[in-house]
């Protein structure tokens, strides 16, 4: 394997830039997120991961995107999907198991179809966090339920059919954003509630999870660590190792989000130092890029090895 770095990053537009190659040259991120600025067309958009994929001379080299269904579709210009919300999914669950199994194992067949013929290979679902009145409207219809016991089943089928379509998954936003009360892409949300309620509520929908990656909240849990988000906090980092037991690779949530309330260089050094594997920076500016890039460890003996695990499901 190349010497790549701990960090994933977004690109501007539909094409790469001839700054953007070089920099993919030079600092090799482990992985490239899209969003629905770099996606056109389905010709288009092969062209542009073909482009990316050569740069590192790898047909598996990791390619992501926030794909859920609903009002999370980057693919918008392709496909619409606006009534397929995890929430109608939760519902259908628990009025017709057979029924929903139907649906639910074709939504994600469809949308494995299409990212592998975009050559995508990540997507970044299931997304587990809790429903709860109340809270901040980022989650809402995103979230299957409030019953952690129904997230974390229709969570372990979500990643079980992605993987048998060759598809990797990221579950998020680990250990749980459903409480709270502020958008973490604007404020820093702090959830006040007990480590035991959290343990027998949003802790579990995570726990034992088969994803080979999870995307951290950008959330203070004050019962556990008054200071600091999950994404900078050894101590919350150390519980989802521990308590929920998630084995394999911990990405930030994009790290130029405003919770993180350092600079791009201290929240990207934080967090490496707080114990995630991976930073993700999603904006495209290349200043930012830059700082990400400069300050991201090579890969470490256990980022290759997890990935070489995930690279298994694509063949």
């Amino acid at each position: 394997m190349i010497k790549q770095r701990s960090f994933i990053t977004g690109i501007k537009s539909f094409n790469l830039s001839s700054k953007e190659k070089k920099f993919l040259n030079e600092y090799k991120p482990w992985g490239v997120i899209l969003f629905s600025r770099n996606i056109k067309s389905i010709k288009q958009t092969k062209r542009l991961t073909d482009q990316i994929k050569n740069i590192f001379k790898n047909n598996k080299y990791p390619i992501l995107i926030d794909q859920e269904g609903g009002r999370v579709n980057r693919l918008k210009k392709i496909t619409n999907i606006k009534p397929l919300t995890n929430e109608y999914f939760g519902k259908l669950y628990s009025k017709d198991k057979k029924k929903f199994n139907r649906y639910y194992k074709e939504f994600i067949k469809q949308t494995s179809n299409l990212l592998r013929l975009i050559g995508v290979n990540i997507n970044t679902v299931p997304v587990l966090d809790l429903k709860f009145s109340g809270a901040s409207s980022i989650i809402g219809d995103r979230s299957f339920s409030h019953d952690p016991k129904i997230v974390s089943r229709i969570g372990n089928l979500c990643i079980d059919y992605f993987h048998n379509d060759k598809i990797g998954t990221v579950i998020k936003h680990i250990p749980g954003h459903g409480l709270a009360k502020v958008d973490s892409h604007k404020q820093t949300p702090t959830i006040k509630n007990t480590l035991n309620y959290l343990s027998k509520n949003d802790f579990l929908a995570f726990r034992n999870k088969k994803s080979f990656f999870a995307m951290t909240a950008h959330i203070i849990y004050s019962d556990i660590d008054k200071s600091y988000t999950a994404t900078h906090s050894k101590k919350v980092l150390k519980l989802i190792r521990n308590r929920i037991k998630f084995k394999n690779l911990l990405m930030s949530d994009d790290i130029s989000m405003k919770s993180l309330k350092g600079t791009i260089k201290e929240n990207t050094r934080q967090a490496f130092d707080a114990g995630c594997d991976l930073v993700l920076h999603c904006n495209g500016n290349y200043k930012e890029m830059l700082e990400v890039a400069k300050n991201s460890p090579l890969l470490s003996e256990f980022i290759i090895k997890k990935t070489s695990q995930f690279y298994k499901i694509l063949s």
